[in-house]
């Protein structure tokens, strides 16, 4: 008879937990998704965050979106699935309102706020967008290059070039 080994068991690490929270993203406040969000909620009880960025970061994960904000991060979510391109209304920090065509990579949490990550067509680079500055969201026909999310995070340290 075989032996069967358990492997030991680990608490996740915010890496899961922020990739389980942003499929919770777009569920908005029904049943499924309060139960969810109350697992996480006990799984940051197991963490020993000394990050206040991380633990703010991992409060907002428990949050759900308002209505409406829930219903374009739906859009958003499916042209990232999709690899369709989006165009964005978007309303940026002094109030200036563009419509934009972006090439949707990933969405992400930083600190209270949710954000897309894309390549902006118009900018032609990389930028990240607020959801709760976006103001309408058109999916599109138009396919998009795959691109690899870890790439893109504007918010990631970036290691530095070793001078010789």
């Amino acid at each position: 008879m075989a032996t069967v080994v358990k492997p030991t068991t680990r608490p996740l690490t915010t890496a899961e937990i922020a990739a389980l929270a942003l499929s919770l993203a777009h569920l908005g406040s029904g049943p499924q998704a309060v139960t969810a969000r109350r697992g996480l909620q006990h799984a940051f009880e197991h963490l020993e965050l000394d990050d206040d960025v991380i633990a703010t970061t991992l409060a907002t994960l428990t949050d759900p979106l308002p209505v409406e904000i829930a219903s374009r991060a739906r859009l958003i979510a499916d042209a990232i699935t999709s690899r369709l391109m989006i165009r964005l209304h978007y309303c940026d920090a002094a109030g200036h309102v563009t419509i934009r065509d972006v090439e949707p990579v990933t969405c992400l949490v930083h600190r209270e706020h949710w954000y897309l990550v894309g390549v902006c067509r118009m900018r032609r680079a990389i930028r990240a967008f607020r959801f709760d500055r976006v103001l309408a969201v058109e999916p599109t026909l138009t396919p998009c290059r795959p691109h690899l999310a870890d790439r893109f995070l504007p918010f990631q340290r970036r290691k530095r070039a070793k001078a010789a």
